[in-house]
């Protein structure tokens, strides 16, 4: 993920993200800079992707 992609824009693509995908919370989608791994590591366990598909959702929005 390109950290300065999700940091502009990371409150609306959070967004889009609980649209999408109804069971992830405001904790699921927190975001500190330098920890987009983290973010990663939450949404794969949560949503049940690899790193690529939560990549490729992400920049899809």
């Amino acid at each position: 993920m390109n950290s300065l992609i999700i940091k502009g824009n990371w409150k609306e693509m959070s967004g889009k993200l609980k649209q999408k995908f109804a069971g992830l919370t405001d904790d699921d989608l927190l975001f500190a800079e330098g920890k987009e791994d983290e973010l990663s590591g939450r949404l794969q366990k949560k949503l049940g992707k690899t790193k690529e598909q939560i990549r490729n959702i992400i920049e899809n929005l």
